[in-house]
């Protein structure tokens, strides 16, 4: 232990500020050191701060992005006049499809350009390519870092990444370059895209040998994994840090994680801005990732929108400030979230936070009546229901009828499935219910596995 504890002293001494300041030239650790400051300074000030980033993005979309000069003339908004965040209110919210539509003229005609391109194909699987500058990159890698440390990893330390295996292999030196990166920084990564009884043996096997100091995963590829080490009773390590992402946490997962692990750190983020928000030591909801983002809890009321209140669910809207290359102002990025608590949370960072993640837009069903119902309610209908169900997907269709498909243990029995119907027309009346009991349920390519799917 103590050699380990050396080379993760050597590593973010010298060789991760040797490489990435000294030869790389670039200020991410800088960035780190100062968002170590300012997640502990006043809410009043962090605020300033983002009125002033958010006047700076403003000026410079006006000028050199075309589809926000013309947003921006049509709403009446002067950047040079923005005096605080409520006149983010003025401009409209832009939505996936719009910001597709825009395309190219959504990128900055003069520098910074979007050296960075990346794409998302979101539940329509209609890609939505987007980029950004390298400022932007340096800070969305210093916020992923910070976040990460709230929960005690920090680069150099053992980590075991239980991630999903990307769709296209990528080109052999892009490989070897990623696998020194990992042998250098200590993170094993490990495909969470098979989870059969052997696969979920090796990566217990893999714990015992390597021993990490954190966990890193798919939120629902850790779920099961843990389900099956409480399950055979096989945890023998003391605690051992994990950091859930890229897949909400489901309530009745974190008591799982707590049992096979210790400590659970739920992280939110998305492809378009990266972290959004992360939990800390307190675990008293996710910090938001302000000194990047300004995100807004949105809820429509009628043709109206408003801000949420503290408890309440609504539309996640992000402006990311530090993009000008290709901004997203006001940009929904399709996920439900409720708005935190007001006030600065026991660990004493003054952060904004959200209570929890409901999941996306599209994992949110309809009633008959065209109301919109969280997915979430499968979760706790099955939580009362433990042991009966290994996992479960709700299918609804067109027509609204919804298909739930059911990999049964030998509790499920006919009982069980009365109980399950009851619950659904209790929650879901008026629509139709068709129980299918299957073997397994798929997982998409990237190694995730959807609760709800919402077909359209």
């Amino acid at each position: 232990m103590a050699e380990a504890d050396l080379y993760a002293r050597l590593f973010r001494r010298v060789l991760q500020p040797g490489y990435e300041t000294l030869l790389r030239r670039r200020p991410t650790l800088s960035r780190l050191a100062h968002l170590e400051k300012t997640q502990l300074r006043p809410l009043d000030e962090i605020c300033a701060q983002q009125v002033a980033d958010l006047r700076r993005l403003l000026s410079h979309a006006h000028r050199h992005v075309p589809y926000y000069r013309r947003v921006l003339d049509e709403a009446g908004v002067a950047p040079e006049r923005v005096r605080s965040l409520d006149d983010l209110w003025r401009i409209p919210i832009l939505r996936r499809e719009q910001a597709r539509a825009a395309g190219e003229e959504r990128a900055s005609t003069a520098p910074p350009f979007p050296v960075v391109r990346k794409g998302t194909s979101g539940s329509s699987g209609v890609p939505l390519t987007f980029g950004y500058d390298l400022e932007s990159e340096y800070w969305r890698q210093a916020i992923k870092l910070r976040g990460y440390r709230w929960a005690g990893y920090q680069l150099g330390d053992r980590a075991l990444h239980y991630w999903g295996a990307p769709v296209k292999p990528a080109p052999w030196r892009t490989r070897t370059k990623a696998n020194l990166d990992h042998l250098i920084k200590r993170e094993n990564y490990l495909d969470c895209t098979r989870r059969a009884e052997g696969d979920l043996e090796k990566v217990v096997t893999e714990i015992r040998r390597r021993r990490p100091t954190a966990l890193v995963c798919y939120t629902q590829a850790g779920a099961d994994l843990a389900r099956f080490i409480v399950e055979r009773g096989l945890r023998d390590w003391d605690e051992l840090p994990v950091l859930c992402c890229a897949e909400r946490l489901l309530p009745d997962d974190r008591e799982r994680f707590e049992a096979a692990f210790g400590a659970v750190f739920e992280t939110y983020g998305c492809r378009e801005v990266m972290l959004i928000g992360a939990e800390c030591e307190a675990h008293e909801g996710l910090h938001l990732s302000s000194e990047n983002l300004i995100v807004e809890v949105v809820v429509t009321d009628g043709d109206r929108t408003r801000p949420a209140r503290p408890g309440e669910s609504g539309e996640v809207v992000i402006t990311d400030l530090h993009n000008l290359g290709m901004p997203f102002i006001r940009y929904a990025n399709g996920d439900l979230a409720v708005a935190g608590p007001e006030g600065a949370c026991a660990c004493g960072r003054s952060l904004p936070r959200l209570a929890s993640v409901d999941g996306r837009v599209t994992d949110t069903l309809k009633d008959a009546r065209g109301e919109r119902v969280s997915g979430l309610l499968f979760n706790v209908m099955f939580a009362a229901l433990a042991g009966t169900v290994r996992r479960f997907q709700a299918v609804q269709h067109p027509d609204r009828s919804v298909t739930l498909k059911l990999v049964p243990t030998e509790k499920l029995d006919d009982s069980a499935l009365a109980t399950i119907r009851d619950n659904f027309a209790r929650h879901l009346p008026g629509l139709p219910l068709r129980t299918e009991l299957v073997d397994d349920i798929p997982l998409s390519p990237s190694g995730k596995r959807k609760v709800v799917v919402v077909e359209s």
